[in-house]
């Protein structure tokens, strides 16, 4: 037998508010109730949990069903921390637990849910930051005293090609210049990330399907499945900005795929998201996934920096020109990785800050 929802004067009235996760059970561990916070965080409605088993919810973490039941013994409170719980029809969450002994209407535990992915996530997002600026710095200012160098060696190479009359003498200058070009695009490409921003209103569903003519004109045996959500407003943003930065993504899982394989381009909207410090009441949630190999374990936390690369031949450069053109405009970009699954996400805020 289901319970029906509390009304907002009913005993739990309260509970209602809270912007926590909160879960109720009796002395059978029978979820009795849960919030509007708890039904967020584990992606399930209460009209389908009252009712039900606790464990329907949280699965089997080790060590809490002990605890539970020690709880409900001798009234004690428990903390659990760092439990993997499993979510419907989403990814699994690490969350710390607080129960606490109550007497109150049939119910006898009141389980307190804290995430904290999310918590590590802000603290892992401010010291990327922190690195990625210094890095991208010193990049910086390599490139502008590489460049100055680099044109005096392609100019001595290209009088002194004028002077050789052997044609295979003539081939290492060729080599020479052919060479300094590439590194002088290279240092074009290092500084493209500082170039002005041009905002104007776009549709993120029109540059994603502009992203996917050309990945697909460039692997046509791919594989690129839209799940978009289409009632997302507009976005102020930089058109071209965008394109690329999204582009190198995909390109990137599609050079990992060896031209074969599945890309999936997921739009959603997001409520509530802190980016850069700063809260926002909407964002755009846009992820990139692929059913590849996986980024080596090796370089996971350093994907983003320049020069770093998974490919042999591969500049390390696209994924930290993402981040610098999604950190323009004032989003974040972070990326999950196994075989078989890798997520880059995007978040983008819509409108103005709270």
């Amino acid at each position: 037998m289901t319970h029906p929802h509390p009304p907002a004067s009913g005993p739990f009235a309260g509970l209602e508010l809270l912007s926590s996760a909160v879960v109720l059970v009796d002395e059978h561990l029978t979820i009795r109730y849960i919030n509007p916070g708890a039904e967020n965080l584990f992606a399930i409605s209460q009209r389908k949990l009252v009712g039900t088993q606790l464990s329907r919810l949280l699965g089997e973490p080790p060590g809490l069903g002990a605890a539970l039941e020690n709880a409900l013994r001798t009234n004690w409170s428990y903390t659990g921390q760092d439990l993997k719980i499993p979510r419907n029809n989403a990814e699994p969450i690490n969350l710390d637990c607080t129960v606490s002994p109550v007497e109150a209407n049939g119910v006898r535990l009141l389980l307190e849910f804290r995430p904290i992915d999310a918590q590590l996530r802000v603290a892992r997002e401010e010291q990327l930051l922190q690195q990625q600026q210094a890095n991208r710095e010193l990049i910086r200012n390599l490139a502008h005293e590489i460049k100055n160098p680099l044109g005096g060696i392609r100019g001595s190479a290209q009088l002194l090609e004028r002077e050789l009359a052997d044609p295979q003498l003539r081939e290492y200058t060729e080599v020479i210049i052919a060479e300094a070009d590439r590194l002088q695009d290279l240092m074009n490409r290092l500084l493209t990330s500082h170039s002005m921003m041009r905002p104007a209103q776009l549709n993120i569903h029109d540059v994603l399907e502009r992203v996917r003519r050309l990945i697909l004109a460039e692997f046509p045996d791919l594989v690129i499945r839209r799940d978009y959500d289409t009632s997302l407003p507009e976005l102020t943003a930089d058109r071209e900005q965008l394109i690329q930065a999204i582009l190198n993504i995909t390109r990137n899982a599609a050079q990992a795929l060896e031209g074969r394989g599945e890309i999936r381009l997921r739009t959603r909207v997001a409520r509530q998201v802190t980016l850069a410090k700063r809260r926002f009441k909407l964002a755009l949630e846009l992820q990139v996934i692929d059913n590849g190999p996986g980024i080596p374990e090796e370089i996971r936390d350093k994907i983003f920096y320049p020069l770093v690369s998974g490919r042999d031949g591969g500049s390390g450069l696209g994924l930290s020109l993402a981040q610098s053109f999604v950190e323009q405009h004032q989003g974040m970009i972070d990326v999950e990785s196994r075989p078989g699954r890798t997520c880059f996400m995007i978040l983008l805020p819509i409108t103005d800050r709270t």
